[in-house]
């Protein structure tokens, strides 16, 4: 049996539950994973030269594992954030993988080259990349981040 310090102020509801409540720590953890995992998948890509589209549900389970280790009450808010993580994941991962197969062929270094792609090139290089299954893929990530993360 544990006895609070007098000044230590608890609500109720908490202190039934044992929640913890959200931290700068919690937005830095779900920051760190999204753009962590979007650099793994980058580099896995470009290091065998294919899509790897089923990373996409890797990254929605990672995703969900931060949201938890970070803290985040379980409900609809934490779910949007994962679905939402989750896309981010998608986006970041897709454009380096463009834009790394189009600075190899200009000499330029993958952050360089992710810096000087415009958007309607990127969304063309995304678009002839992806084939029915890859968006198969991201698709199923996005049902697993909402059904992991909530």
């Amino acid at each position: 049996m544990t006895v609070a310090h007098p000044t230590e102020q608890r609500s109720p509801a908490r202190a039934d539950r044992g929640e913890r409540r959200v931290t700068p720590f919690s937005w830095l953890l779900l920051l760190l994973g999204t753009f962590g995992f979007a650099a793994f998948w980058v580099l896995f890509s470009v290091a065998y030269d294919h899509q790897f589209s089923w990373m996409a549900v890797f990254g929605a389970l990672d995703i969900a594992w931060m949201l938890r280790l970070g803290g985040w009450r379980p409900g609809p808010r934490r779910a949007a954030l994962g679905l939402a993580a989750t896309a981010v994941i998608v986006v970041v991962a897709n454009w380096g993988i463009a834009s790394s197969q189009v600075g190899a062929m200009l000499g330029l270094d993958p952050l360089e080259a992710a810096t000087k792609l415009g958007p309607n090139f990127a969304w063309t290089l995304i678009q002839l990349a992806n084939t029915g299954t890859d968006l198969a893929w991201l698709a199923a990530a996005a049902v697993v981040a909402v059904l992991a993360s909530r």
